[in-house]
């Protein structure tokens, strides 16, 4: 959408410039609708856990910003004449659990005929404009907060390999399963008005945008990152998506590696995450308590992962 013309629109508050995660458009004082869609091929071979999965990583554009949602509309390709419609029944049904989950209700949808199965969700939501976070408004002297530990993409890579231990899949379906809800509330509780959300460009490319969005630098600490159960392990064995190697080569020419560019955990800021967590800019007051409040929700989940500063002739410097 870069190359379109940009709408003049006085109430269209974020559109599509500088790979925001939603769109949001001004009704009234006081109230926007937040709106995005995201959908995608299975990952997991269960297809209920597949709906969760999906309908959870759509709601979490939503989260992104700071904002509840309210409705979803299904978006499905499916093969029916090669799969039995039973499987988009447990898709659907998983998708419409995550839904209620957030609080939000299913109004409808559309289906087509494909040859690959697909499934996710539009997705509106509403927010109070002076309350929401962008990926445009992160400060000099914040601290960066990530609220869900990395690795999706090796785990499911592997797994779809057949190369997963069961524990370390499970442990990973959790965590994409889980909703941003609580992350995004304690956020905005906090405070804070800067967030993304780290999906299928991996950690480093969308902490990128952030930080020129921002017009800042972000320093990131290696050894502070949260990392799920085995993602290492299984990255050391070569289970990458190609995505690994083009989210690298995106932000070479933005990103200084003070540390070992090379090592197990330097890869993993580029491995593309499936409904991974949110990415927040926060006064250090507040970090540890928006940390403690995600680790409320679920154990181990949330860590600080480094800091804002002036801008540099980067966007990333990774220690």
């Amino acid at each position: 959408m870069q190359g379109l013309p940009a709408s003049a629109d006085p109430n269209l508050l974020l559109g599509a410039e500088h790979f925001g995660d939603a769109g949001v458009y001004r009704l009234a004082d006081g109230m926007a609708i937040v709106q995005s869609v995201d959908f995608f091929p299975p990952i997991v071979n269960d297809p209920y856990l597949f709906g969760r999965i999906a309908a959870a990583n759509a709601l979490s554009d939503v989260y992104a910003i700071g904002a509840q949602p309210k409705t979803a509309l299904n978006i499905v390709g499916f093969p029916d004449e090669q799969v039995d419609l039973e499987v988009l029944g447990e898709i659907l049904s998983g998708g419409a659990e995550r839904i209620e989950a957030a609080g939000a209700v299913v109004v409808g949808g559309h289906s087509l005929r494909d040859a690959e199965i697909k499934y996710g969700l539009a997705v509106t939501g509403v927010v109070d404009p002076e309350l929401m976070m962008t990926n445009m408004a992160a400060k000099p002297g914040q601290v960066l907060v990530l609220t869900k530990p990395l690795g999706t993409g090796f785990i499911t890579t592997a797994a779809q390999a057949g190369a997963c231990p069961d524990d370390v899949l499970a442990s990973a379906s959790a965590s994409m399963v889980r909703l941003n809800r609580a992350a995004s509330e304690a956020a905005v509780a906090l405070g804070a008005k800067a967030a993304t959300d780290i999906t299928g460009f991996g950690l480093g490319v969308h902490a990128g945008q952030m930080a020129r969005a921002s017009g800042v630098t972000f320093v990131m600490k290696l050894a502070d990152l949260p990392l799920l159960p085995g993602a290492k392990e299984l990255a050391a064995k070569g289970h990458h998506t190609r995505a690994n190697a083009t989210n690298r080569d995106h932000v070479k020419g933005c990103t200084l590696f003070e540390a070992d560019a090379d090592s197990l955990v330097a890869q993993l800021l580029f491995d593309p995450q499936t409904s991974g967590g949110l990415l927040v800019a926060i006064s250090p007051q507040r970090a540890e308590e928006l940390v403690q409040r995600c680790r409320a929700d679920a154990p181990a989940s949330a860590a600080i992962i480094g800091s804002v500063e002036p801008s540099r002739d980067v966007d990333l410097v990774i220690r």
